[in-house]
């Protein structure tokens, strides 16, 4: 079979497994009336697809229940069927797609609480690096860290939301023993998820902290994220917040200005 022949019959089997009973056509024997066998297997395919979305994307199924869950994963996996055979890469697009889906439009917050859970899959599969130290903080003159910098783990995953996505997230997560009511409403809200020792985390941010971190990771030294961090929050205690942001493990280690410029 040739290239151009390989690429239409692949996409013509995805057709016939989001439901066109005709897409095959031109590759079956004209008589053949049994479709029985691809039936199966096509329902089989489908629900391998929801249940995979659903593993992925485990907030949004308890917010909106397993039945509409699954139409709505059936009905995205027909329209982006998975471009790998790693089904856990599978739904990459399924937070943007639910900003367009009619029946979700009511429910402004399932495409962000998406996100959360897609930044949840990242960091479990995030690569592992290293981390700054309270020790090597402590021992470091202070005019020299403040001229350091430090990103963020590989595993790091920073939020910040005008609305309450974090809380509706949260409450709403498997690990919670009773779903809660999703309160959307205009409140600002942070959230670092990343991993530590193995396990994926969250915590809650507030401005300062989130503002600090963003510094961090878009590259500015210590210096300018404490700036940052004093214009959220004037009256900010520095040292007890980035004692706590060290002991999350999510800042990468200490680069010294001379290294910053190698």
């Amino acid at each position: 079979m040739d290239e151009s022949r390989s690429d239409g019959f692949e996409a013509a089997f995805n057709a016939s497994l989001a439901g066109d009973e005709h897409a095959l056509s031109p590759w079956l024997d004209a008589d053949a009336s049994d479709h029985g066998g691809l039936d199966v297997y096509r329902n089989t395919v489908a629900k391998a697809r929801v249940d995979a979305l659903a593993g992925l994307y485990p907030t949004i199924e308890r917010l909106v229940g397993p039945d509409w869950f699954r139409q709505a994963g059936l009905i995205f996996a027909g329209v982006a069927p998975p471009s790998s055979p790693v089904l856990d890469l599978f739904g990459v697009d399924f937070p943007a797609w639910l900003e367009t889906f009619p029946p979700a439009l009511d429910l402004p917050y399932l495409a962000p609480v998406a996100r959360l859970d897609q930044a949840w899959s990242q960091a479990h599969r995030a690569p592992d690096g290293a981390t700054l130290s309270g020790r090597v903080a402590t021992e470091t003159a202070p005019a020299r860290l403040f001229a350091s910098r430090s990103g963020l783990h590989p595993s790091a995953r920073l939020f910040w939301f005008d609305w309450t996505v974090p809380s509706i997230w949260i409450a709403n997560r498997a690990e919670t023993l009773d779903a809660r009511e999703a309160i959307w409403e205009a409140r600002p809200e942070g959230l670092l998820i990343f991993r530590l020792e193995h396990v994926v985390t969250w915590r809650r941010l507030s401005r300062a902290e989130w503002s600090f971190l963003h510094a961090c990771q878009r590259g500015r030294t210590f210096g300018r994220a404490a700036q940052d961090a004093f214009s959220a929050e004037p009256g900010l205690n520095l040292a007890a917040m980035f004692a706590a942001l060290l002991s999350t493990g999510a800042l990468s280690p200490l680069q010294t200005e001379s290294q910053s410029h190698d």
